[in-house]
């Protein structure tokens, strides 16, 4: 798979499931996750979220950007996880661009709200898995993997270095 198809493919986990677990290192070393809407996968292949600057994630990744966003869609069979780097953008066009209604739930002064930022995470790898097909083919290749005693190989599994 080529980059391009390896994006699409990336870009379609993503804006079938939406939200992520954004899984971030706390200062004792210990790994922490929280569930993140995503706002948008860009182009360059950033993808932003909205947040607080005052949350214990931007703290965190202040001190460590190296985080994970993982993507789980188990009724389509499509899995995704990215590793790459973090960071805090105050771009108002960017966030007016992104902003949607809802977030005003999270958000109640909307883009007024003075801590709100946007969190960018630039991929650097992403490994993808689609065993998406149809369910009756894979009961016979898991039967056919069974019978021959060869692994089932799961479907389409793929590592991006983006």
């Amino acid at each position: 798979m080529n980059k391009k198809e390896s994006f699409e493919a990336i870009k379609e986990i993503i804006e079938e499931v939406k939200t992520a677990m954004l899984v971030t290192n706390t200062d004792d070393g210990k790994l922490r996750s929280r569930p993140m809407q995503t706002a948008e996968l860009d182009d360059d292949f950033s993808i932003y979220f909205f947040t607080s600057k005052t949350s214990e994630k931007v703290i965190e990744i202040q001190k460590d950007q190296v985080v994970n966003l993982a993507y789980a869609s188990p009724k389509r069979s499509e899995y995704l996880s990215i590793s790459g780097k973090a960071n805090t953008i105050n771009d108002r066009e960017k966030m007016k661009e992104l902003w949607k209604p809802i977030l005003k739930a999270w958000y109640p002064d909307g883009l007024d709200d003075p801590n709100l930022t946007l969190l960018q995470v630039i991929p650097e790898n992403a490994e993808f898995w689609d065993t998406s097909s149809n369910k009756l083919i894979q009961l016979f290749e898991i039967g056919k993997a069974l019978l021959t005693k060869n692994r089932y190989s799961g479907g389409e599994h793929e590592k991006v270095v983006l």
